[in-house]
């Protein structure tokens, strides 16, 4: 997944809001797609995957914030934060261990034994990091996450249909002529 999806049905027209329903709803579905097998700890790019689309995802959320209703928005974005938390606490184990089994392949045959002995330290971290991780990807959990997400999606959309194009004339050029440009106003952020 290190591409992110492509944004369906965008256009430079739609005012900020309806922007933000598109790009939010596609980062949304990044994320639920990419929770399929996240707890298998012998791919580790599942994780990689899903917290890398929890970050887009976050991220898409702060960039959009004014678009959404307040007390849902800081609720939600608690949410995404708490589970790319979890998601980073066991990929850092992850990327360890493969770092850690890379060395051993390297090291003295003295040293292998001590190596190794770390490596089992560190899969015990693993384990748990993925018993928290598994209480962020339930199905119930994930589910109520998507809820949430399109409640924010529909208040935006809502926003932004309410919003009127309007134009405005741009700062005068070398030349002395103003022009007139186009200007999408989303109406603020419903409460």
């Amino acid at each position: 997944m290190a591409k992110a999806r492509a944004i369906p049905g965008l256009s430079e027209d739609d005012p900020y809001a309806v922007v933000a329903a598109k790009v939010v709803a596609t980062r949304a579905a990044e994320l639920a797609d990419s929770s399929a097998g996240v707890l298998d700890t012998d791919d580790i790019e599942r994780v990689h995957d899903m917290r890398v689309a929890s970050r887009r995802l976050r991220a898409a959320l702060e960039v959009f914030e004014p678009c959404f209703p307040h007390k849902p928005f800081k609720t939600t974005l608690r949410e995404v934060k708490a589970l790319a938390d979890a998601l980073g606490e066991r990929r850092d184990r992850d990327v360890t261990i493969a770092a850690l089994e890379d060395f051993s392949k390297e090291v003295g045959r003295p040293d292998v034994r001590g190596v190794q002995s770390l490596i089992a330290q560190v899969r015990e971290e693993q384990s748990e990091a993925n018993l928290a991780l598994a209480a962020y990807v339930s199905e119930e959990r994930l589910a109520g996450l998507a809820e949430r997400l399109d409640e924010l999606i529909r208040a935006a959309a809502d926003t932004g249909a309410e919003a009127e194009p309007r134009t405005e004339p741009a700062p005068e050029g070398a030349d002395g002529r103003g022009a007139t440009v186009p200007i999408s106003v989303n109406g603020g952020g419903a409460e």
